[in-house]
């Protein structure tokens, strides 16, 4: 059943044209709305995204499927979700958003002189091996450029890369998307490792077997993420079950907390482990666990979408980091693939 439109007297099937929607009254809003209802899966939720009453959004919602003269989504189990026509609108909504949201930094730009702004996503290790120091070039000759870095995983990086929130990421494409939409250009891989407290009785060891770390606790990423896939493989390969206390969390903070105060075991980035082995902080008390077996994840890679043109600032930021991995290539065992 999809949610209610109102009564057109013309069939589901007929096309409407450009023109034809704009003097329909299509509005800016219904795009934004539409949008929030593909990324967000509720009509609640995409009216609180858009700071409005829910059975305003639902108006909104049978406004576009009156316009449209088609059913936009269908109720499910726990929401909502796009019809084919809803799709296809979407999939048109989120372009013209784009445009607008880009003729909007470029106004900025020209009224204000500063030189632009880049959203940029990546997982943890490229996230400090590369984007920290292309960003301190970016900023160091270009001062008027303004740069937003968010690290999270691959998984949450290629969903706000298709929702226009990135001009850019650096990861991989989950296997539930289809890579086809996406130019990706390939970097290296991503070398993990496992941390401790400092004193943990591993420690005592030279190399901890896989077999003595099923004793411990463990703190993994969610189910689904590459990392805790990679360590689920691990043991999967070595005929061992996966440790029996696990404690899911995405917060990296939060981890090295439950890391610091216990005997528990997390896998994190190699390049995140050593900065924090390096701290003066009491984040400095974490220690690599030495361990007989390799944790290396898929390569990931500098991605962009097909049919959107990075703008200036971001292509700029792009490239520096292109020539970042160049230089970390030639310098240290760090290699592209």
């Amino acid at each position: 059943m999809h949610v209610p439109i109102a009564n057109s007297g013309k069939a589901h099937g007929q096309d409407s044209d450009g023109p034809t929607l704009m003097k329909s009254g299509l509005k800016l809003g219904h795009l934004q709305m539409l949008v929030a209802l593909e990324d967000l899966g509720q009509v609640s939720a995409a009216a609180e995204a858009l700071h409005m009453s829910q059975p305003a959004a639902s108006r909104m919602v049978s406004e576009m499927e009156a316009i449209v003269r088609a059913p936009l989504c269908e109720r499910i189990a726990r929401g909502v979700v796009l019809t084919t026509y809803g799709a296809a609108l979407a999939k048109r909504a989120r372009k013209i958003l784009l445009e607008l949201r880009e003729a909007g930094r470029e106004l900025s730009e020209l009224r204000t002189g500063r030189g632009g702004s880049v959203f940029v996503g990546a997982v943890t290790a490229p996230a400090l091996s590369l984007v920290v120091p292309a960003v301190r070039r970016v900023t160091s000759a270009y001062p008027g450029i303004e740069i937003n870095v968010q690290v999270e995983t691959s998984n949450i990086l290629a969903r706000e890369l298709m929702a226009a929130r990135h001009d850019f990421i650096l990861g991989r494409i989950p296997e539930d998307i289809n890579p086809q939409q996406f130019h990706m250009h390939e970097i290296g891989v991503e070398r993990a490792c496992l941390i401790v407290r400092s004193g943990h009785p591993l420690l005592k060891q030279a190399l901890a077997s896989l077999a003595d770390l099923t004793r411990y606790d463990w703190v993994f990423q969610p189910p689904g993420t590459l990392l805790r896939r990679t360590l689920e493989d691990i043991f999967v390969r070595a005929d061992l079950p996966m440790p029996a206390n696990i404690i899911n969390m995405t917060s990296l903070l939060l981890t090295v907390a439950v890391i610091r105060d216990s005997n528990a075991i997390a896998p994190v980035a190699l390049d995140m482990a050593q900065f924090l082995v390096g701290q003066s902080s009491r984040a400095g008390e974490i220690r690599i666990l030495p361990a007989d077996f390799d944790i290396t994840v898929k390569p990931y890679s500098l991605i962009t979408m097909r049919e959107r043109a990075l703008p200036p600032s971001a292509r700029l930021l792009y490239d520096m980091i292109l020539e970042q991995s160049r230089i970390l290539s030639e310098t240290t065992s760090f290699a592209p693939l």
